[in-house]
């Protein structure tokens, strides 16, 4: 048993075999999982601490994992760490933070904040785990109105390559602060973090939901109304073509459609003249939107919640010509050659603004207007094939205005991810200064089943 090299860890050990070792292991994303030689479900950050140094002393390399969203290269044969036991909520209200262990979703901490009418930047699914996202960027419901999510993390408590447990703010190492604000996955295992909160209470928003055949006039009138709003309003626009099952509801069952998802911090009234451009484009199958309390912000854009096996891949695009609007509806359709969940969403306002405390941020790419998804279903290699294909044909029919992609968006490639995929989340400058920190931090690379910074050499 491997937990005899642990004989201080609070949680629990397991190996290959072991009971209990298939279940630490379980993520959301179901195509692809780690096989590590040793699993330590970490209860605290000495747990954390006493894995990085078996790791480091037996030159494994680490994953960690919270609830399995955003694993895109898995671990075969090292560490895993499991934060999923590292559970704790703490908010200050004179300060407006929020104190989150590493196995929180953000859901715990909507509801904590929402006490006290608070609300954090969170996501469009309140199951995510809001350290990994914050770490990696986060474009939340409110995005254009507050910025990224990373942008907001005043501290963290971090275990980093030799072992050592830190706690991080912009007093004490503001270059580290600087990197966790968007690459912080390759520096070490973020325990906890503290994160700034925003006084909402009640939104308005909710989705549009039309028939497919209006697809190329409701992205052409979205894309059109983006350039007008305030940034108070953030939104995106989507298109599935759903598949005939029937544990569907039955608006979708069958049916191409069209979602326009809506997030305005403002008034009910105010919000109902904004959107109503898009209402003129046709009667929809759903109207959705509604003053909403925070905590029942997921309505927004209403992801899946039960665990299920995807790909994905992303573009931020400069802007939107008739070009790309074609490509983003064909590549959406129901002609695709898989099933396809095609989001845009509208970038812009307090996103592309540097945040003036802690340093600024390692997140690139802030001239970028929109962000362009592509998730894809698979199951098994031949689709993974198939869904790479597809996403190639996008990123191709894009490529005029890409700027970059955002990270935390690319799921799938495993072993194929490379630097150079990497650096598309990065100016040159800032991935140059993030190779310099992660060769002095971790220079064997122990952190590295993550969108990788390698070691600056020389």
């Amino acid at each position: 048993m491997a937990s005899k090299d642990f004989p201080a860890v609070e949680g629990s050990v397991h190996v290959p075999g072991d009971e209990g070792y298939d279940a630490e292991l379980a993520g959301f994303n179901t195509a692809y999982t780690h096989r590590p030689a040793v699993v330590v479900a970490a209860r605290s950050a000495e747990d954390v601490r006493a894995a990085v140094t078996y790791a480091r002393e037996h030159r494994l390399s680490v994953a960690v994992q919270a609830t399995g969203h955003g694993l895109s290269v898995a671990n075969e044969g090292g560490v895993l760490v499991v934060t999923r036991g590292l559970d704790g909520v703490r908010i200050d209200v004179g300060a407006r933070t929020a104190w989150i262990g590493a196995g929180v979703t953000w859901g715990r901490v909507i509801e904590e904040a929402a006490r006290f009418g608070l609300a954090p930047l969170s996501g469009s699914f309140p199951g995510v785990g809001a350290v990994a996202y914050t770490l990696g960027g986060g474009i939340g419901v409110l995005a254009r109105e507050f910025g990224y999510a990373a942008d907001h993390l005043k501290a963290a408590e971090i275990v980093t390559a030799d072992g050592e447990v830190r706690t991080v703010d912009a007093a004490g190492d503001p270059e580290l602060l600087w990197a966790l604000r968007g690459a912080g996955h390759n520096f070490g295992v973020v325990t906890a973090i503290e994160v700034g909160l925003v006084p909402v209470e009640q939104i308005y928003g909710g989705q549009l939901v039309f028939d497919g055949e209006h697809a190329e006039e409701l992205i052409r009138t979205w894309t059109a109304w983006t350039r007008t709003v305030p940034e108070t309003v953030s939104s995106g626009i989507g298109f599935v073509a759903y598949p005939d099952l029937p544990m569907l509801p039955e608006l979708l069952r069958g049916r191409y459609v069209a979602t326009v998802s809506v997030a305005f911090d403002g008034p009910a009234e105010e919000g109902e003249r904004l959107v109503a451009p898009l209402r003129a484009v046709a009667p929809p199958l759903k109207d959705g939107l509604r003053e909403m309390p925070y905590t029942d912000s997921a309505e927004i854009y209403s992801d899946p919640p039960a665990p299920h096996a995807y790909s994905a891949t992303n573009v931020l695009l400069a802007g939107i010509d008739e070009d790309a609007l074609a490509g983003v509806v064909k590549a959406g359709g129901p002609d695709a050659d898989i099933m396809c969940v095609l989001n845009v969403r509208h970038l812009g306002g307090a996103l592309a603004r540097m945040p003036q405390d802690g340093g600024g941020s390692a997140l690139g790419h802030r001239d970028a207007q929109y962000l362009v998804q592509l998730i894809t279903p698979v199951a098994g290699n031949a689709s993974l094939a198939v869904a790479r294909s597809v996403q190639q044909d996008l990123r191709t029919a894009l490529a005029a205005r890409t700027l970059g992609c955002a990270l935390p968006f690319e799921f799938g490639d495993g072993e194929r991810a490379t630097e150079a995929q990497t650096r598309r989340g990065y100016t040159p400058g800032d991935y140059a200064r993030l190779a310099r920190l992660k060769a002095r931090l971790d220079p064997a690379n122990l952190f590295r089943h993550n969108r990788n910074i390698v070691p600056a050499t020389g």
